[in-house]
């Protein structure tokens, strides 16, 4: 997949912020001198860490540079790296490892968790927020628009690897041998966005990489047009004209038992 655009991305810099402020409301940590922002994209999720623990040692990761650009920008202060979170591995003194939106990209993630919890120090915290809607209108037009005849044979297999999210329970069997807390609970949001075509904006920054970035500027015109028509179907207009886009969303917040 091609690098990630931060400005794409920040076209719906709030709503996209939004969740990362509920994650981060419910860690329970009143100090801490290591934070890991894992994912952080272009850094508004950062900054919350940042403004949250003014006196902690803030360092973002992310395998995008043009994410890490935009970061660096905006959070001089803070250190930012650039790593691919399947294999990435953190420091044992860090207080929190703090991911918005970005380990359901990561192959496999809940054995990453688990790793990542268990080398972490006691009381240390990991906050994950995911979003959970490869079965809503949304995710499913991509799929049924990439599988017609005009883009079969373009868009490579891949495009769909992204898989459900693992059950609330799956998570819990796993990371609660680890944890002296595990709060683990869904959040829907409604976003209401200004018609169909900002749906199909908000997700040409993320979900629809992987199906548009293969063609060429007319097919994916031609896609974007198609998938348009579909979600125009799956997400009405609202009284003032504008459509409320359904998110649903995981979040997990696991603290690390007293290490023996």
């Amino acid at each position: 997949m091609a690098d990630w655009s931060a400005s794409q991305y920040l076209k719906f810099e709030d709503e996209r912020t939004r969740p990362a402020r509920d994650l981060l409301a419910q860690v329970p940590l009143a100090v801490a001198h290591k934070v890991y922002d894992l994912g952080c994209g272009p850094g508004n999720s950062t900054e919350l860490l940042a403004a949250r623990f003014p006196n902690a040692e803030v360092i973002g990761v992310d395998s995008s540079s043009d994410m890490l650009r935009q970061a660096r920008e905006r959070l001089p202060r803070c250190d930012f790296v650039h790593a691919d979170l399947a294999h990435w591995a953190a420091p044992g003194d860090a207080d929190l490892l703090y991911s918005n939106a970005t380990l359901q990209w990561v192959p496999d993630h809940l054995t990453l968790l688990k790793r990542l919890l268990s080398g972490m120090k006691s009381g240390g915290v990991i906050a994950v927020q995911m979003p959970d809607n490869t079965n809503e209108p949304s995710h499913v037009w991509m799929r049924e628009v990439a599988n017609e005849p005009q883009f079969a044979a373009l868009i490579a297999p891949t495009a769909f690897e992204r898989e459900d999210l693992p059950s609330p329970g799956d998570y819990y069997d796993a990371l609660r041998p680890l944890c002296a807390r595990l709060d683990i609970w869904h959040t829907h949001y409604q976003h209401a966005l200004a018609g169909p075509e900002a749906v199909t904006e908000w997700f040409k920054g993320t979900a629809l990489r992987p199906f548009i970035d293969p063609l060429t500027p007319q097919q994916r015109e031609a896609f974007l047009q198609a998938y348009t028509a579909r979600i125009a179907t799956a997400y009405p207009a609202r009284y003032d004209g504008k459509v409320l886009l359904r998110f649903p969303r995981l979040f997990i917040v696991a603290s690390r038992q007293d290490r023996i």
